[in-house]
């Protein structure tokens, strides 16, 4: 069996899952405590990070962005990357805005001062970092409802890995009750569509001890 190692809370680690799901690959999810730094995991991963795809051939793939390229190659029936060079840059271009931007501005500031600090043992949210995240996650949301307000799916007419990247990130902040989709009525509307999806149940499933999601997080009409 395919077998992904992740954290449940890691929008890198859903961002597989979903691609995973879109291509109706099957697999078998692993949690991984990377700040334990397993011997065994470090012998096939020496970066220890998640998430990381093992082939049921034994192939083992590390980083998200690998393993979408990857998958792209190896199971092409269900592209993700655009079909013109054209939408394969802007769809590329996006998954590096809510990977690395979004990611450092947001997610850095809001996901892991408040859920992974704790759940690794590393101490409380740094206020700083929780208002520079509050102040930032307004920008990029605004951005996120100009994206789907003027396009059928992010990055242009086909839905794509960058819906998923910005899905992936967006559904850990709304575990969280970090999102006030109110003020993004168009991306709103865009993410409960990508919750409808069948890829996305497992996602709506997820449970982390100590933290319960808002009402409307599994709700697929919100």
């Amino acid at each position: 069996m395919r077998i992904l190692y992740h954290l449940p809370l890691s929008p890198y680690c859903r961002k597989v899952r979903l691609v995973l799901g879109e291509k109706r690959l099957p697999f078998e999810l692993m949690m991984e405590r990377v700040w334990e730094r397993r011997p065994d995991y470090l012998s096939v991963n020496p970066a220890g990070t998640v998430p990381m795809l093992v082939e049921e051939n034994g192939l083992s793939i590390p980083n998200s962005s690998v393993i979408c390229e990857y998958l792209e190659e190896a199971y092409p029936d269900t592209p993700l990357l655009g079909r013109t060079l054209a939408e394969r840059v802007e769809v590329r271009r996006l998954v590096a805005w809510f990977d690395e931007k979004f990611a450092s501005e947001v997610t850095q500031n809001l996901l892991h001062e408040k859920v992974m600090k704790r759940i690794a043992g590393r101490g409380n949210p740094d206020g700083n970092a929780l208002r520079a995240g509050y102040a930032n996650i307004r920008y990029h949301m605004s951005y996120l409802d100009w994206l789907a307000e003027t396009r059928k799916w992010l990055a242009g007419p086909t839905l794509s890995l960058a819906d998923f990247a910005a899905a992936s990130h967006l559904s850990c902040l709304d575990f969280i009750n970090d999102v006030d989709w109110n003020k993004a009525p168009a991306a709103k509307d865009w993410y409960a569509r990508m919750k409808s999806r069948p890829c996305f149940r497992a996602l709506l499933n997820d449970r982390v001890t100590g933290i319960v999601p808002p009402d409307h997080y599994a709700d697929l009409d919100f």
